[in-house]
């Protein structure tokens, strides 16, 4: 790890001489990636150079007390001073550890989540409901952009699906552990006896990838229009606005009706089947190399149930973390950065573990 720091050091050094190099103002395409370097760099070099301090001032602590000529004091002063710089030694070692973990390539991506209904019936519609709800006031709270890209709504007004589109700074390293199926527990309005119900949804996270990144060719789709239906599947639109899109080569059907526009649902069809496109090529690459590693990395899959939501307790638990929030509706409310941040920092953990175990 050491000498991983020490090349990261050298090269910030280096990178602050090339931008410090009168010469290299005639070409700004290079400034501009020295610059965007050094700053990646920043952080972690400067969080070596306070590992490196801490571990100086510890050595001269010890050279104090294994003096056998040191004032007694002075001795008891360092033995408290050794004590100190231990444990904040060992702290800014575990986050230099995970400042040195390869950085997802798909983090800096905005996201499509897919929410489907599972089991529970009319229930479970109305917690994917929830859970859409949930998702767009957190998008809210951290200034994000989000939008329906498309919509089936159960007879008694739930999703029986719905894809949010969330355009915002790292948003997919956010949300990418939201994967997989969330469990509700609760009386349904509609159940008389007051009996509890359990239902699932299932979330999936989806990687937006730029157009460039997943070309189609027209000649692998087959689009089709057709009249709009509303809930329980009544046609409600005689114009034939909505499309489906099919990707012959994958079976991958994409269908949007949400727009009054077969362009505009067209526009949004294709942009979901790039994410899906996308998100297949993906994890057959997260395939081989955990073959490749000997272990699997862990990537969210969908038939995980992941967390469950008690409401007769008040509660939500998260079964990758083993932990429980006891503030279920300020949850629903969009209030998940408790529960994020110890997700990724979980999650960074796990892959620091299987690196070591690899290595």
């Amino acid at each position: 790890m050491l000498a991983e720091l020490d090349r990261l050091e050298k090269k910030y050094q280096e990178l602050l001489n090339l931008l410090a190099d009168p010469n290299l103002a005639t070409n700004p395409q290079k400034i501009k990636e020295a610059a965007k370097e050094k700053a990646e760099l920043e952080p972690i070099v400067q969080k070596y150079q306070e590992y490196k301090r801490l571990r100086q001032a510890l050595a001269e602590s010890k050279e104090i007390l294994d003096d056998p000529k040191a004032d007694p004091d002075l001795k008891d002063l360092a033995e408290a001073e050794i004590k100190e710089l231990s444990r904040e030694e060992k702290k800014v070692e575990a986050e230099l550890r995970q400042m040195l973990l390869p950085r997802d390539p798909y983090d800096g991506k905005n996201v499509f989540l897919e929410i489907r209904a599972g089991a529970g019936g009319d229930e479970a519609t109305l917690f994917a409901q929830d859970l859409c709800r949930m998702y767009a006031r957190y998008a809210e709270s951290k200034g994000w952009e989000w939008e329906i890209m498309d919509q089936s709504l159960s007879p008694i007004g739930g999703f029986k699906e719905v894809i949010l589109s969330i355009k915002g700074r790292n948003a997919y390293s956010f949300l990418k552990y939201e994967s997989g199926v969330h469990r509700v527990q609760r009386v349904p309005k509609t159940e008389a006896s007051g009996r509890i119900h359990t239902s699932t949804v299932t979330v999936a996270v989806l990687p937006e990838p730029d157009e460039v990144e997943v070309k189609i060719d027209p000649k692998d789709l087959k689009i089709e229009a057709f009249g709009a239906s509303g809930p329980g599947g009544q046609n409600v639109n005689r114009n034939y606005t909505a499309i489906r899109i099919t990707h012959k080569p994958t079976g991958i059907v994409v269908s949007c009706q949400d727009e009054k526009s077969q362009h505009r649902n067209k526009e949004k069809g294709l942009r979901i089947l790039r994410a899906r496109l996308f998100n297949l090529a993906k994890k057959k690459q997260e395939e081989e190399l955990a073959k490749a590693r000997r272990a699997q990395v862990g990537t969210g899959e969908r038939s995980e149930k992941i967390r469950t939501y008690n409401f007769p307790q008040n509660r939500v638990t998260d079964h990758r973390l083993d932990l429980t929030f006891h503030n279920l509706q300020a949850i629903l409310d969009g209030e998940l950065d408790d529960l994020i941040e110890k997700l990724v920092l979980h999650f960074q953990m796990r892959e620091i573990d299987q690196r070591a175990s690899f290595i």
